[in-house]
Parts: C-alpha cells; sequence; structure tokens
C-alpha cells in the first residue's frame, strides 16, 4: 500500500515526519533550560545535585532527538542537507559542539581529580543552554527570512554572505532581528520547560526555598519570551514570502504566511491551542502550586513547533528560500529524495510508534518517584 502512494504525497509524509521530531526536540530543550537556571534556582551543594542530577537523566533524549532529526533530513530532503550543512556549516558546528560539551559536563564534572573544576563544567551547560538554542532558534528563522546560498546545474552551494571579507558561513543568520528574536523565544521557552520539569522531577519538601525559586523561574523567564514571541508572530504575519508557482519559479509574495494560515487552518489551530496550552502550564507551575505544568506546556511547545516548521513548507511555498538566488530555493519538493527512498523509510517509519511507546514506559519508569535530596547526594551520577 505504500509502495502506491504518489511521489507528492510521500514528500509532504516526511515533511510531516521531520517536523513532528523537529518539535519533540523544542519540547525536550528543557534540559537545556535547566542547565540555565542552574546558578539562579541551586543554592547550596543538596539543591546543586538535585538540578544536576534531575536533568542528567535526560540529557540523551535531547542529543539523540537532535541527530535524530539530522538524520531524518539527510535521508529524506538531502538536497537542504547537503545545502544548509555544506554551506552554513559554522552555524551547525557550533549547535553540535555545545551539546558535545553538554555531554562532556555531565558525564565529567564530578570525576575525581576534575583540573577544570565543577564550576567550569556548568558554565560549558550553561553555554549549550543558551548559545545552542540562541542558534538553533537562529537556524529555523532561516526558513522564513532565507539564506544566502546559490546553487550551480550539479547543486553545488556557493554561500555568498561576506562580512570584511570574511564569509561567515551561516554565521549571519544571528545578525537578523527575525531570527534572533525566534532564538530568544527558544531559549526563555526552555527555560520555563526546564523549569516546570524540575518543579515535577524533584521531591520538594525538603527543599521550599529552592521550589519559589523555580516559580518564580517559571513567570519571569515567560514573561521574558513575550515580547520576542509577540515579535516573531507578528513578523510572520506580515512579512513576504516565498510563493512557488506551478512552474516552480519562486517569487516573493506579500503576507504569504498569512495567507498560508488561512489556506491551511489547521496550522492556524496548532498555533493557537498550543500557545494557550503553555499559558496553562506557566499559570499552574507559577501560581496554583501545580508540579503537572511540565505536560500541557511541553504539548503546547510540540504544537507551536509544529506549526513553525510546517507553515513555511506547504500550499506552493519554499521552506529553505535564497536571498541571493531565488530560483536556487529549496521546495519540499525539488529538495526530496526518490520515490523509492521515500516509500522504503516509510516502512521503517511504521515502527515508530512502538518506538515511542518504549520510550514512554521508560520515562515512567524512570520518574515513578521524584529524586530526593538524599538521593541526589547519596548517589550523584553527575
Amino acid at each position: 500500500m505504500i509502495a502506491n502512494l504518489d511521489y507528492v504525497t510521500l514528500q509532504q509524509l516526511w515533511w510531516v515526519l521531520c517536523s513532528v521530531v523537529g518539535a519533540l526536540f523544542l519540547f525536550l530543550t528543557f534540559v537545556q533550560g535547566g542547565n540555565t537556571l542552574l546558578w539562579q534556582v541551586a543554592k547550596t551543594e543538596t539543591e546543586n545535585a538535585l538540578v544536576v542530577n534531575s536533568l542528567g537523566r535526560k540529557w540523551e533524549l535531547t542529543f539523540t532527538t537532535l541527530v535524530l532529526f539530522g538524520g531524518a533530513l539527510f535521508a529524506s530532503f538531502p538536497k537542504f542537507y547537503s545545502t544548509s550543512f555544506g554551506g552554513a556549516y559554522w552555524v551547525w558546528m557550533l549547535i553540535l559542539f555545545t551539546f558535545i560539551i553538554q555531554a562532556v559536563s555531565f558525564e565529567y564534572r564530578t570525576k575525581p581529580a576534575n583540573v577544570l573544576g565543577a564550576k567550569v563544567y556548568e558554565l560549558f551547560l550553561f553555554i549549550n543552554g543558551s548559545v545552542g538554542v540562541l542558534l538553533i532558534g537562529a537556524a529555523v528563522g532561516t526558513f522564513y527570512t532565507g539564506s544566502n546560498f546559490s546553487l550551480n546545474d550539479y547543486n553545488q552551494v556557493t554561500w555568498q554572505y561576506t562580512l570584511g571579507g570574511v564569509n561567515l558561513r551561516g554565521l549571519e543568520a544571528a545578525f537578523s532581528l527575525f531570527n534572533l528574536s525566534m532564538g530568544l523565544f527558544l531559549v526563555f521557552n526552555a527555560r520555563v520547560l526546564g523549569a516546570l520539569y524540575l518543579l515535577n522531577n524533584i521531591e520538594l519538601g525538603s527543599v521550599a526555598a529552592m521550589e519559589t525559586r523555580l516559580r518564580k523561574a517559571v513567570w519571569t523567564n515567560f514573561l521574558c519570551s513575550l515580547p520576542f514571541l509577540l515579535y516573531v508572530v507578528g513578523a510572520i504575519l506580515l512579512m513576504k514570502g516565498f510563493h512557488v508557482d506551478e512552474s516552480g519559479v519562486v517569487s516573493k509574495v506579500s503576507f504569504k504566511y498569512f495567507f498560508n494560515l488561512l489556506a491551511l487552518p489547521h496550522l492556524l489551530v496548532m498555533l493557537l491551542g498550543g500557545l494557550g496550552l503553555v499559558i496553562l502550564g506557566v499559570m499552574g507551575g507559577a501560581f496554583k502550586g501545580s508540579t503537572k505544568g511540565i505536560w500541557p506546556a511541553g504539548l503546547g511547545t510540540v504544537l507551536v513547533g509544529l506549526c513553525v516548521l510546517c507553515l513555511p513548507a506547504f500550499n506552493s511555498t519554499s521552506f529553505y528560500p535564497s536571498k541571493f538566488d531565488l530560483q536556487s530555493s529549496l521546495t519540499i519538493y525539488n529538495a526530496s529524495s526518490s520515490h523509492y527512498t521515500l516509500a522504503t523509510m516509510t516502512y521503517v517509519a511504521l515502527a515508530i510508534p512502538f518506538v515511542l511507546a518504549y520510550v514512554a514506559y521508560v520515562w515512567k519508569q524512570m520518574d515513578s518517584k521524584k529524586l530526593t535530596s538524599q538521593e541526589a547526594m547519596d548517589s550523584e551520577a553527575y
């Protein structure tokens, strides 16, 4: 049955699947958000051990999901992978570097004869949660603002942006107000999710002072995220987008993404519903004494992420536009793998629900008991 699906359906299906992985990754950045909160909410050795060990149990999930996202894009949309990772490789190398130092930090922070000291590794964790997430947001922003590349007849990419004669290879994405706002929104949203996760995962009875700081962090970071969220949403509704006509010619069209939302109302429902769920989780965590806020806020983040990733890809839109050469812009139709490859991958993807069920089961077993101060101090693993 899968082999009989038409090519366009398979291309659209795989963009949705990749977007789901990307949206799940945005939820899992609660680890990165928690990393940046360590020095703010943990004031004693016990509180420090609680935060680090709570986050240390989940950091592999974020890293693995990021690698899975890259792998899925490589297999299903190799032209995008080669263009973005080949031309803008400094951005992706820095992102990967921040996640590598996170892995090293969790594993070596408390090892004997640690010559750097725990604080240095905690600084690495902060860099991962701030710089790493900021650059990811800037990279996602280029789906809307475009990048400075051109492709020749052999699909070889040339990056056209230089600063003082130096080719920045994608780092210029962080100079765009829209891209920077997208990145800062993700940073503060990750901090909100991190605080909500810690409220849910830690036994708070013996650390009442830290609980107060965590609830304050939920509200403060939510307020900090709002200006960037409002700017991003407003800019998306008002900016010109990159329309692709039936012959494949790309042109800029006013209010393109606004019209995409009208043409694809399910994305509008995802956006509004997701934002509502995030607000619900924040209100519960900040003011209602709830420890369950991570779940509505997490689901809301996934829904908003799905909308953000799908909006620039459907309704005859280029998801990776070129500002330098409009006709080099990529769509899900000219950047995908062959029909055979996508069909074969779809058979493999039938196992995804079972994998997700296993992950949910393991997560539930790991969090069946909240992390206590005694457990964190007696058997500190990170």
